[in-house]
C-alpha cells in the first residue's frame, strides 16, 4: 500500500473493572441494553460494526486469494506497467495538464481528509503541510474553550461589580419622604407657572376692558381700530390717550384675551363704529344688523314664502351676499326695515330711442308720464322738434330683488280646434261667416312654469294627455271685392301736427271751450287738409255750435269719429268715404283760439281717448 494511505489503529476494549455492571442473578456481568464496548471508541464503522461470525466467514477467502500464485504473478506483471506508464505520461503531458493533474490530486486528498474527519477516523499523513493543518485543526476546540472561559470570567466580574454598586446604593438610600416633598414642590411650581403669567390690564375711561399678554399687542389693536373707524366714517379719528390706562401685573392665563376680542370691546366702548353683518345686492348695501345669521334667515324666509309642493327651484337674479365688516353705529337697522326694502322697488334709469313718427306726447303717454314730467327728465329738449335716433331718459321702478321661481304644474289645458274655410261670393274679401262653431278639446298637462316676481315668463310642457278631442269649426270666407269705404278696424292720424290740448280735464284757454275735453287738439296752419281716420258713412257735415264746421263719420262697427273747427268742408251727409280721404280743411271756427283740428273718437256714444287708438 502507498504511504499516503490511511492507517487505522484499533484499540482493545476496556478492562473488565471499567465496564458497567448490573446486579444480575448469579453474579454474571451484564451490560445495558444496546451497549457495546466497541462504541466507546471512535472507530471506523467497518471495524466498529464487525462481528466474529463475519470474520470467520471472510478470512478463509482472503487467505486463498493471497496464496494464489496467479494473483501474485498478475501483480508482478502489472507492477512494471504501472511504473512505466507515469514516466511515459509525464513525458507526453504539457505543463498545463500537469498543473491540472496536481489540482485534481490535491482535491481528492482534501476530500478524503474531510470525509475521514467527519467519520472521526483520525486522518494521518507523513507530509508536513497536512500535518500542520491537522495540528491546528485539532487546536481549534481548545482555543474555543479558552475563549469561552475568558467571556465567562468577564461576565462574572461585571455581575460582581453590579452587585457591589447595588450594595453601595442600598447603603446610600434616600428616605421616601424627601422624594415626596421634592415632587410636591416641583408640581406646585409647575402649577403656578401654568396658571399665572405676567400681563397687562387695559382700562378705558375707568372701566376694565381686557387683559392682554403685553402692552404692544394692546397698542396694535388700538391703531387698527383708529384706522378702521377713520375709513368707515370717511374722516380722521384718534382715541384720546387720557382715556386708556395700562397696568402690568401677575394675571391668570385663562383671563387673557386675543387682540381681536380686545379690539371689539374697545370699539363697543368708543361707540363710533361696530362690527355688523351687511346685506349687499349687486354691490349695493341694503342694511346692516349686529346679529349673526339673521340676514341669511331672512333670505331663506323669502324663498320659503314663494315655495309650495310643486316648487322646483327658487333663486335670485341679483348677486346677493352677506359680509361681516365695520359700519357706523348709527347705520344699524332692524330686520323689518331690511325686509321692507327688499320687497320694495327702486328707481332705475330707462332710456328710449326716438323712432320715425314719434311725438313727445306719444312717448310720454307710452311710458306713463306727462309731457311735463318727461321734459323734467330730459331738460333742454325741444318737444316740437324731435330727431330720429335721439335718446330720451325715462324712469322705471324695479324691485331690489328679482326672485325667479320654477314650478311644476298639473292642469287641464284646452286644445285648439281646427278651422276649415269655404269660399263665398256673397261675403267681402277679408270677412268670414261661421257656419258650424268649433269646440275646444281638453288635455291633462304637466308643465314647468317660470315666474319672475310673480309674472309668468316661460312655460315648458313636459307631457300632455288628451281627455277630449276638439271639434272642427267651419267658416265661409268672402271672395267679393271689398269697397274702399268699408272700415278697416284701425284709425290713422287725421292730420300731422303738435298736440296742444289732451283728452280729459283741462283749463279752458281764455274761458273758451269746455274744461272736460272730449278729444285732442292738433295745431296746424289754416287750410291744412283733414283726412278720414277710417272708412265709413258721413252722418253729419255742417255747423255745430262750439265745434264750428264739423264732419262726423259712422264707421259701422260702433265707432264714430268727429273732426271740428274746420274752415271748410269737402264731403256731404250720406257720402261713403274711404280711409285717408280728404273730408275738410283746418281752421278756427266755433269756440277756438287758433287754427287746429279737434279730433274725437266715440264708441257706442261714449267719448274715448283718441291716443289709445291712433
Amino acid at each position: 500500500m502507498s504511504e499516503d494511505r490511511k492507517k487505522t489503529t484499533v484499540q482493545a476494549p476496556p478492562p473488565q473493572e471499567d465496564r458497567p455492571k448490573t446486579e444480575a442473578a448469579g453474579g454474571r456481568e451484564d451490560f445495558p441494553e444496546g451497549w457495546s464496548p466497541w462504541r466507546e471508541w471512535d472507530l471506523p464503522p467497518s471495524i466498529r460494526d464487525w462481528t466474529p461470525e463475519e470474520g470467520e466467514r471472510e478470512l478463509p477467502e482472503r487467505r486463498e486469494r493471497r496464496r494464489s500464485p496467479s494473483s501474485s504473478q498478475s501483480r508482478e506483471r502489472r507492477a512494471p506497467r504501472k511504473a512505466a506508464r507515469p514516466a511515459e505520461r509525464r513525458e507526453s503531458r504539457s505543463p498545463r495538464q500537469a498543473i491540472a493533474q496536481k489540482r485534481l490530486h490535491f482535491r481528492r486528498r482534501w476530500r478524503r481528509i474531510v470525509r475521514e474527519n467527519k467519520a472521526h477516523r483520525f486522518p494521518e499523513s507523513e507530509r508536513l503541510p497536512i500535518q500542520l493543518m491537522l495540528f491546528f485543526w485539532g487546536l481549534l476546540p481548545m482555543w474555543g474553550s479558552l475563549l469561552q472561559e475568558r467571556v465567562l470570567q468577564k461576565n462574572s466580574a461585571s455581575r460582581q461589580k453590579s452587585a457591589q454598586s447595588a450594595q453601595k446604593k442600598r447603603r446610600w438610600r434616600v428616605h421616601p419622604l424627601v422624594f415626596l416633598t421634592g415632587g410636591c414642590v416641583l408640581a406646585a411650581a409647575l402649577l403656578f407657572v401654568s396658571t399665572y403669567t405676567n400681563g397687562v390690564t387695559v382700562t378705558y375711561d375707568g372701566k376694565v376692558l381686557a387683559n392682554l399678554a403685553d402692552q404692544a399687542e394692546a397698542e396694535e389693536a388700538r391703531t387698527e381700530l383708529e384706522q378702521v373707524t377713520a375709513r368707515t366714517l370717511g374722516r380722521s379719528f384718534t382715541i384720546d390717550d387720557s382715556l386708556i390706562q395700562y397696568s402690568t401685573g401677575l394675571l391668570r392665563r385663562q383671563d387673557l384675551v386675543d387682540k381681536e376680542v380686545y379690539e371689539e370691546a374697545l370699539s363697543q366702548e368708543v361707540g363710533m363704529v361696530t362690527t355688523a353683518y351687511c346685506l349687499y345686492v349687486d354691490g349695493e348695501r341694503i342694511g346692516a344688523t349686529p346679529y349673526k345669521g339673521a340676514l341669511e334667515q331672512l333670505l331663506e324666509q323669502m324663498r320659503l314664502s314663494a315655495t309650495n309642493e310643486g316648487t322646483i327651484s327658487v333663486s335670485f337674479a341679483e348677486n346677493v351676499e352677506v359680509k361681516e365688516e365695520y359700519v357706523a353705529t348709527d347705520s344699524l337697522v332692524n330686520l323689518g326695515y331690511v325686509a321692507e326694502t327688499l320687497y320694495s322697488t327702486k328707481t332705475a334709469e330707462v332710456t328710449y330711442t326716438v323712432a320715425k313718427g314719434d311725438t313727445w306726447s306719444e312717448i310720454a303717454e307710452d311710458h306713463g308720464l306727462t309731457s311735463k314730467e318727461l321734459l323734467a327728465l330730459n331738460p333742454g329738449y325741444d318737444i316740437d322738434k324731435l330727431q330720429i335716433g335721439e335718446i330720451l331718459t325715462m324712469s322705471a321702478s324695479v324691485p331690489y330683488l328679482t326672485m325667479t321661481v320654477v314650478q311644476q304644474e298639473h292642469y287641464v289645458d284646452s286644445v285648439a280646434f281646427a278651422v276649415e274655410y269655404t269660399n263665398s261670393p256673397d261675403i267681402y274679401v277679408g270677412d268670414y261667416k261661421v257656419t258650424s262653431a268649433g269646440q275646444f278639446g281638453a288635455a291633462d298637462t304637466v308643465a314647468n312654469v317660470t315666474y319672475v316676481n310673480g309674472q309668468e315668463t316661460e312655460r315648458t310642457v313636459l307631457s300632455s294627455v288628451t281627455l277630449q278631442e276638439p271639434v272642427t269649426e267651419y267658416r265661409l270666407q268672402g271672395t267679393k271685392p271689398r269697397p274702399t269705404w268699408l272700415p278697416t278696424g284701425s284709425f290713422r292720424w287725421p292730420v300731422t301736427g303738435r298736440i296742444t290740448s289732451r283728452f280729459g280735464g283741462r283749463k279752458s284757454p281764455g274761458g273758451i271751450g269746455s274744461t272736460n275735453h272730449k278729444g285732442i287738439d292738433i295745431a296746424v296752419p289754416r287750410g291744412t287738409p283733414i283726412y278720414a281716420a277710417d272708412g265709413g258713412t258721413v252722418t253729419y257735415a255742417g255747423w255745430m255750435g262750439g265745434y264750428g264746421y264739423l264732419v262726423q263719420i259712422d264707421h259701422g262697427n260702433g265707432y264714430v269719429t268727429r273732426y271740428g273747427h274746420n274752415s271748410s268742408l269737402t264731403v256731404s251727409v250720406g257720402q261713403k268715404v274711404y280711409k285717408g280721404q280728404q273730408i275738410a280743411r283746418a281752421g278756427s271756427t266755433g269756440n277756438s283760439t287758433g287754427n287746429h283740428c279737434h279730433f274725437e273718437v266715440r264708441y257706442n256714444g261714449v267719448a274715448k281717448n283718441p291716443l289709445n287708438y291712433l
